[in-house]
């Protein structure tokens, strides 16, 4: 699931400058950002901005609001995404996170604090500033933390509109439409929910953003053009970030035919949300499933969360390797694997080569020597390690050289 970006014409977006830096993605969820020097950084893949006065790693993920919910009290509401973030305290100045409200005619009545969850519980700590789009906060320390709002009037919330398709060989179809509000933290959850469910789904790509913001206690109807069997008929929307069951509404229909859905504000009678439904817009996608399923049918290896594992599922996997074989039959990489390896890493082959496999410069002024092609450079730099290495040149103590130094297509073959 990736982060849906917001359009409202009541919230004025500062032009703040901050750098816009993409971190490296991680297993679970997980991100890891490297900043070499000071100064201020925003995360494209969470909105996270982080203030550094010094040389940092920091490693965060979206947490579930769910786990924490008897820790927030009334009146306060959750504002926007949790975060776990890990680094040296001493290294951040301040986080700003983004939050899902509009603030753009009702923020003077508003107050932000950090939830921050510590090993004694949970505290509320003061904010030092907040925009149309985020609450920044001096750092204390490092633990799940994340934005909350107490407000006497109501809260407008940005809101997205995610869909889902049931994957069965019925001619009908089958929805579930989830009313979200703009939160990272709460579209995971439903990412997570729908993964868990005992039925298959395929995600539907349409423009996800309300056009209309949604609020607390309103009544919403979501409508099909033709009818459809819709379930609820209407509902009341309630933020559920806190609820470990995320609602959604079932949409029925008998044929496969093209649609419309609308969803629709019951007072005024506005449209919130739009979308036309195709059967292109799921047809190849099932094909695409049916034929993949057909090629990996005998090859039923469990799959990574993610298509670049971190270091601690990777070890994992491997030990269990190790613990059903002896040294003498760990399989070596072949020629093929080394080769295809070899066309993933970067121009600072020379350095890994030194600083990472331990090679001799006299072994790199022996391969040069042979004015080759790059690729094939860097495929005689990995077979000297190989040579060297003997019965130790596995797949795991490659990617233990390797993993801090190599790209995430490098790291996935050595997966």
């Amino acid at each position: 699931c990736t982060k849906i970006q917001p359009h409202c014409k009541h919230c004025n977006v500062d032009g703040k400058h901050s750098e816009q830096v993409t971190p490296r993605l991680l297993s679970r969820g997980q991100f890891l950002l490297k900043v070499d020097t000071e100064g201020v950084y925003q995360c494209t893949e969470t909105g996270l901005i982080f203030e550094v006065n010094r040389k940092v790693d920091i490693k965060y993920c979206v947490l579930s609001w769910s786990k924490y919910a008897d820790l927030v009290v009334k009146p306060w509401l959750v504002g926007g995404p949790l975060f776990d973030v890990k680094c040296d305290p001493a290294c951040l100045t301040s986080i700003q996170f983004p939050h899902s409200l509009c603030l753009g005619h009702r923020g003077s009545n508003m107050m932000f604090k950090v939830f921050h969850v510590k090993s004694s519980g949970a505290s509320l700590e003061y904010t030092v500033d907040h925009s149309a789009t985020h609450v920044k906060w001096h750092v204390s320390s490092l633990s799940p933390v994340g934005p909350v709002i107490q407000s006497e009037e109501a809260v407008y919330h940005h809101g997205a509109v995610i869909l889902y398709k049931a994957i069965d060989h019925d001619p009908s179809l089958s929805f579930r439409v989830y009313v979200a509000t703009n939160n990272e933290s709460f579209i995971k959850d439903i990412c997570k929910s729908v993964k868990h469910s005992s039925k298959k789904f395929m995600k539907i790509d349409k423009p996800p953003v309300c056009q209309k913001l949604l609020q607390n206690g309103k009544k919403y109807r979501l409508i099909s053009e033709p009818e459809a069997e819709i379930t609820p008929e209407e509902f009341e929307f309630v933020d559920g970030s806190l609820l470990k069951l995320k609602s959604y509404i079932e949409v029925y229909l008998e044929q496969p035919v093209e649609f419309k859905l609308l969803l629709v504000e019951m007072d005024s009678e506005e449209i919130v949300w739009k979308a036309k439904l195709r059967e292109c817009d799921w047809a190849q996608r099932d094909q695409n499933r049916n034929i993949s399923k057909k090629s990996t049918s005998g090859n039923r290896r469990r799959k990574m969360s993610s298509s670049l594992p971190d270091e601690e599922v990777y070890d994992k996997r491997m030990k269990q390797i190790d613990s059903s074989e002896s040294v003498k039959t760990r399989p070596h990489l072949t020629d093929v694997q080394l080769i295809t390896l070899a066309g993933k890493l970067g121009e600072e082959w020379v350095k890994i080569a030194i600083a990472n496999l331990e090679l001799e410069i006299s072994d790199i002024d022996e391969i040069q020597g042979k004015k080759e092609d790059a690729t094939i450079c860097k495929f005689r730099m990995l077979k000297k390690w190989q040579e060297k290495k003997q019965n130790n040149a596995t797949a795991r103590t490659l990617y233990n050289c390797l993993k801090s130094v190599v790209s995430a297509e490098a790291q996935n073959v050595l997966e």
